[in-house]
């Protein structure tokens, strides 16, 4: 459903957006409960409701849209077209499911119209019996790679399978990769105008059966091989328009026939009304140099001078010998190779079911952004997109299509990309990371495309999906690699700018547990690295305001490794400042206090008041950690040593020594936990660091701090604080500096 890439007079790249029918399929998909429910004694198999009746053209969308948002479709959707009086289908084309001959079954049962199955490997050869009892109705019938209706599944069983195809309406065939049987006829196709045999094993198979198909109009054979002997048959075929015989390698001599120029040129004149021909892969086109005797002129290729003065539509030269392609006088209109920009784009559009040579173009393509020689981006992004989104399953297809994503993304257009291509990009990424997340390559390119768009808005409609993805490249790619650190720069931007629901849900998914494991395995082997670093960064993101997550910290002996961190690591100002951060955050949380209340911890903040690092970054959360726990009062104070009079004391000291114009690292969305402080009148102390870091934040950023301190009700609160009796003068001095700031910003 999505649409072509288009560049809009605006100069915006974009699909066209998605119509109200879309939107209505999409929320239909994303709540099946409107029209259905499960059936927990069919292994919950989708059930509909009683009282709905769907039309065809709904059901054949309905099923066209699940498989687009969702991917996984399965027997136990399929289901929900069980009953034929209320559902009808028609056309039904099933890419890259987990359906099974059941679910199969179930469909088929409609009497359908046109059915195509590609990367459905849970279908088997036992499902062929569908096709004689259900295949009369069909007019088009598409067997891609990864269905073994027609084949065995082993691939190295070339064995073929004895069928015959109960289906006489057919108008359109498609086979790929099928071992076809000596004794398989045609003759009863009456009605076949396309036939595509895409990479079939001939075996005793002859070609002269296709004779008996006088109204073909389009023949495939692409990667079949050999078919010399069969030319002549080939030839009989008088309405052909579309012939392709091309060979994705030329290796073990296929595609190298013994007189090339002879050979093209008699299939010219037999076929009269030939519009496109694909010869790619073969020696067809000669060598470029006239034979003796031979009429050649006006023309590079010998074997089409009778097409000089009409040439064809369309012509396939990639990967042609002797490079064929980059010959000037070609008769033909549109030229697949690989000489220039226009015939790689041409290639990939025509061969956007072939994925190993697409994946060549594709190749091709990487090579012209790389060196920023692609001129048509709007039609490169829509081939790179419908390659990677029709071949999911195939790996080497997701990589070089992602590799050039990642230069299409960086390049100059990327801010002409409007927000349904954006989508579409990052989904379809996604998608490929999914499948081959184990692949590191992959990986790799998925993440560096990602880092070029704008975190997290472009990325929250698929927040879930990418935080697991990215989880994973966080924990299981090896040691220190590069696809680990890009993962965790990722993870930890996304933990940095969303709200309390979204680290909520990087806490459940298991975000701080994964730190933590990294930073112990880091201790483990006595190494500091950026991913140590940013681990704790993370850690101090997915905190800010989550309780829940600093118990996980807790809890997952996040404070063993925060001592061992200091003790190993102390000269690394970055993961001080980052550790007692996530501190401050764990300190504000009350009920999680107590957990801090001991001699060791409390000795340590204490001893980081005096320190330099990173500024007064480390000193600031120390303190701000200390205050929180002496909000609490006296009684909370279950230590001796070191005791609350003299930590308090020191606290003050070096609140005293901060500059109030020092410039800071760090990022509030809220005051509310200061503004505790400010109303702690029973320890002035804490109001004291309170008070400075609304003046500091104030001070330095007022175009930010200013309004918040506002928005959060803190003038009346410091208000309230200067007239009080507790405070001592310092302290409201201070808050008089607030209140004079916030009153002169506009």
């Amino acid at each position: 459903m999505s649409g072509k890439v288009r560049l809009k007079p605006n100069g915006v790249l974009d699909e066209d957006p998605m119509t109200l029918q879309d939107i209505a399929y999409k929320y239909i998909c994303n709540n099946l409960d409107v029209i259905s429910y499960e059936d927990e004694s069919l292994d919950r198999s989708r059930i509909l409701r009683d009282g709905i009746v769907l039309p065809n053209d709904i059901c054949d969308r309905l099923l066209e849209a699940y498989q687009q948002f969702y991917r996984h479709l399965d027997d136990r959707f399929v289901t929900l077209f069980r009953d034929k009086h209320r559902t009808s289908l028609k056309v039904v084309h099933l890419r890259n499911s987990t359906l099974t001959n059941s679910g199969l079954a179930i469909l088929m049962r409609h009497e359908l119209y046109s059915l195509s199955i590609w990367y459905c490997d849970r279908i088997t050869e036992w499902s062929q019996e569908l096709l004689a009892h259900h295949g009369e109705s069909l007019r088009s019938l598409e067997l891609g790679i990864g269905s073994h209706m027609l084949q065995n599944r082993d691939p190295n069983d070339k064995e073929p399978v004895d069928f015959q195809l109960n289906c006489p309406n057919l108008r359109r065939l498609v086979l790929n990769g099928v071992p076809l049987h000596h004794k398989l006829q045609f003759a009863h196709l009456d009605d076949l105008i396309h036939l595509d045999l895409t990479s079939c094993v001939l075996g005793n198979f002859s070609l002269s059966a296709l004779t008996s198909l006088p109204k073909l109009h389009t023949l495939i054979l692409f990667n079949v091989w050999p078919i010399e002997n069969g030319l002549h048959a080939i030839c009989a075929l008088k309405q052909l328009r579309t012939l392709d015989i091309s060979i994705s390698s030329s290796g073990n001599g296929h595609g190298t026939y013994d007189f090339p120029d002879e050979t093209l040129e008699m299939l010219m004149d037999n076929l009269r009304e030939l519009t496109h021909l694909d010869i790619s892969g073969t020696n067809l086109a000669g060598n470029g140099v006239a034979t003796k005797g031979s009429c050649y002129k006006n023309t590079d290729i010998p074997g089409l001078v009778s097409r000089t003065q009409r040439p064809l539509q369309f012509l396939g030269l990639y990967h042609t010998a002797h490079w064929a392609c980059k010959r000037h006088d070609i008769p033909a209109i549109e030229i697949a190779g690989d000489a220039n920009e226009q015939q790689i784009l041409t290639a990939a559009r025509y061969y956007y079911d072939r994925p190993v040579l697409l994946t060549r173009v594709l190749n091709d393509l990487y090579h012209l952004f790389r060196f920023e020689n692609c001129k048509d981006i709007h039609t490169a992004l829509d081939v790179v997109l419908t390659a990677m989104d029709r071949h999911l399953k195939f790996k080497h297809m997701q990589i070089s299509g992602s590799a050039t994503l990642f230069y299409i993304v960086k390049g100059r257009d990327r801010a002409k990309f409007g927000t349904p291509l954006r989508n579409h990009i990052i989904r379809t990424l996604l998608n490929g990371m999914e499948v081959h997340i184990t692949d590191d390559t992959m990986l790799r390119n998925g993440y560096l495309t990602l880092t070029q768009f704008q975190m997290p808005t472009d990325v929250l409609f698929e927040y879930e999906r990418l935080i697991s993805v990215l989880l994973h490249g966080v924990s299981k790619t090896e040691q220190e690699g590069f696809v680990q650190r890009i993962a965790i720069y990722l993870l930890n931007t996304l933990a940095c700018q969303v709200d309390g629901k979204q680290k909520l849900f990087l806490g459940e998914l298991g975000v701080v547990s994964t730190m933590l494991s990294l930073i112990k395995d880091r201790l483990t082997r006595s190494v500091f690295d950026d991913v140590m670093e940013v681990a704790w960064s993370t850690m101090w993101n997915v905190t800010d305001e989550t309780a829940i997550n600093c118990k996980r910290f807790l809890d997952g002996r996040g404070m063993e490794y925060f001592l061992r961190c200091l003790n190993t690591f102390r000269e690394r100002d970055e993961l001080l400042r980052n550790m007692m951060g996530l501190l401050g955050n764990v300190a504000e949380v009350k009920w999680l206090r107590p957990k801090l209340m001991t001699q060791k911890f409390i000795e340590v903040f204490a001893e980081l008041l005096s320190s330099e690092s990173d500024g007064i970054e480390v000193s600031y959360n120390a303190a701000g950690v200390l205050a929180h726990i002496a909000s609490d009062g006296p009684v909370a104070w279950t230590i001796r040593e070191p005791s609350r009079e003299k930590v308090l004391a020191s606290m003050v000291e070096a609140i005293r020594r901060w500059d109030i114009k020092s410039e800071r690292n760090i990022n509030y969305r809220s005051f509310e936990p200061i503004l505790g402080l400010v109303r702690c009148y029973e320890t002035p102390q804490c109001q004291h660091w309170a008070v400075w870091a609304l003046a500091n934040l104030t001070q330095v950023y007022p175009d930010k701090y200013c309004l918040l301190v506002e928005q959060e009700n803190g003038i009346q609160i410091l208000k309230e604080l200067i007239t009080h009796p507790s405070p001592y003068e310092e302290i409201k001095e201070i808050a008089r500096m607030v209140i004079a700031r916030c009153s002169s910003w506009p």
